[in-house]
């Protein structure tokens, strides 16, 4: 797979005019209609002029030393589940095309561009954000960056975000996470996805999959990438990131849940990170976390997911639910059956759930588990339902156990070259993000060899 520039690299190239922001937007529009590549399907809407002009203002700007960032220029793409001014928020739906135009960009949109971001377009992702898979059967699905001769899903939901920054069609993409959807496609397509502590980026003009869990982050090509734009959508100082020692760094690996039934080249590339680690350093403990086995039961009935989205789309999906991808449909509807005094049992257990797990996790310097049970698996396979429904519970089962814990967390690739793309997930308790990218820079500069 090409290597495509950082963050850091693409602003040294435009702070020294080895490039401009012109050229950037110009190459990642190049990617996005190449009729061999996937912007097709990676995108459901390119705003080729609009992006043109922005660039057209970044360099501009620039030329004045008025650039209101080193990241001016920066060609980025906008999971379509945000509002962008003026244009229609589908949710990668057809249930909300009669929608208007939204009013106002989303704050995290906005803050993007403030920081001089160029929007490219607005990516693909699974319908409503509702599985981990990514294949989407009204505007198609973006085949992974890892053998496009096969076609292997992309890792939902935040499934064209991944697949435009792996190709270079863009050079981040702004995503969601609600039980892995940006840790998922991160981990399928061999780059870095973040899931930041839920209150830290705002959720306000997103369409909402479950209130409780959702929460905002990014999608890039390493650690520092993904810190930078955390800290614009957290509304933070951007800082120089220091990679944290390994030495005498305490890692715990959950034995509960985390490691079952793993794919076989999961488990080779995991077991080799940890040993990577151990070799300079890290003391590896292998723990058992029985919070974790707390949390399939509070998915019984299809957990604060299927309620909080059943509350959202209860009269949508009655005016339109032949409109929906039936695998969505069926999941949502799902929350009809819940009771309210089901709803309110998950809620208290859950509270309990964050508290205990919080207490047993605080103090080590991070938590490491596969980000996925499983590489992702092919397009082909999955049109069985029975057999979609099984990839996705293991693409999502180790992301959703953050998610519960109102933890964050990264995925990082940890496989060698030429092998399937497989994540090492990272995690720390609530509040602890700052840390958690120095534990993961430090990390990320031996796991790749």
């Amino acid at each position: 797979m090409t290597r495509h520039p950082t963050l850091a690299v693409l602003a040294a190239d435009l702070e020294a005019g080895r490039t401009t922001a012109r050229k950037l937007v110009e190459d990642c529009l190049a990617r996005i209609d190449d009729p061999a590549g996937e912007g097709a399907r990676a995108f459901i809407h390119v705003d080729r002029d609009a992006a043109l002009q922005a660039a057209d203002a970044m360099d501009r700007l620039r030329a004045a030393n008025a650039a209101p960032s080193p990241f001016a220029g920066i060609p980025v793409s906008i999971k379509d589940l945000f509002d962008i001014k003026g244009q229609v928020t589908r949710a990668g739906s057809r249930a909300l095309d009669d929608n208007p135009p939204a009013d106002a960009d989303a704050p995290t949109v906005a803050r993007l561009r403030r920081a001089g971001f160029v929007v490219i377009g607005r990516s693909n992702m699974t319908e409503f954000a509702y599985s981990g898979i990514g294949i989407n059967p009204h505007y198609g699905t973006p085949k992974a960056a890892y053998r496009r001769d096969v076609g292997h899903v992309p890792g939902g939901s935040s499934s064209g975000a991944a697949v435009s920054v792996a190709d270079g069609m863009a050079h981040a993409g702004l995503g969601t996470d609600t039980g892995g959807s940006c840790r998922i496609p991160a981990a399928f397509n061999g780059i870095v996805g973040y899931k930041a502590s839920q209150a830290r980026v705002p959720r306000d003009g997103a369409v909402p999959l479950s209130f409780s869990l959702d929460s905002i982050g990014p999608l890039a090509r390493s650690v520092a990438c993904c810190a930078a734009l955390d800290a614009i959508l957290a509304d933070q100082p951007v800082v120089p990131l220091s990679p944290r020692s390994l030495k005498g760094m305490r890692i715990a690996v959950p034995s509960t849940v985390a490691l079952d039934e793993l794919d076989a080249v999961v488990k080779a590339a995991f077991d080799r990170a940890l040993t990577t680690l151990s070799g300079h350093g890290v003391i590896v403990e292998q723990i058992e976390v029985p919070e974790f086995n707390d949390v399939a039961p509070l998915s019984a009935k299809g957990g604060l997911t299927a309620a909080e989205s059943y509350a959202w789309h209860r009269y949508l999906v009655v005016a339109q639910g032949d409109v929906y991808d039936p695998r969505v449909r069926e999941r949502i509807l799902r929350g009809e059956t819940q009771s309210a005094a089901d709803y309110i049992d998950i809620v208290t257990a859950r509270k309990s759930l964050i508290e205990r797990a919080t207490a047993r996790l605080a103090p080590y310097d991070a938590v490491a588990m596969p980000t996925t049970a499983n590489a992702a698996p092919t397009i082909a396979e999955l049109a069985d339902d029975k057999a979609f429904t099984k990839a996705n519970l293991l693409a999502l089962r180790n992301c959703t156990l953050i998610n519960m814990i109102d933890g964050c967390a990264i995925s990082l690739p940890c496989h060698r070259d030429g092998e399937a793309p497989v994540g090492l997930m990272l995690a720390g308790v609530n509040g602890a993000d700052r840390d958690l990218f120095e534990v993961a820079a430090g990390v990320e500069a031996v796991i790749r060899g």
